[in-house]
């Protein structure tokens, strides 16, 4: 795991995992789009066009992807400091007075 700046962590591989963000149904085009780094809009566009041409063979897999993606976890809120606190400013490793 990678410490990130904000005290999270990140794993050394990219995930394939649906975003809270950016969906239509359920995320998965946005989240295939989003792990080969490519345009969503062209995941769905393509998706659409091999439904098509599978005669809607290819609609079953968007509910088992929708099964077997994880949600991206949802963000941290960041901790609320009371501004009356002499050290409200610094960063929160930071203590000294």
């Amino acid at each position: 795991m990678t410490q990130l700046p904000h005290g999270g962590t990140e794993a050394p591989y990219k995930q394939l995992r649906r975003p809270l963000d950016d969906r239509l149904a359920a995320g998965v085009c946005s989240g295939v789009g989003r792990y080969f780094a490519i345009d969503p809009v062209l995941v769905r566009v393509a998706f659409a066009l091999l439904a098509v041409v599978t005669l809607g063979a290819a609609l079953l897999a968007y509910p088992v992807l929708w099964f077997l993606m994880p949600e991206e976890p949802t963000p941290a809120a960041p901790i609320w400091r009371d501004p009356s606190d002499p050290t409200w400013g610094r960063p929160a490793g930071d203590r000294r007075r």
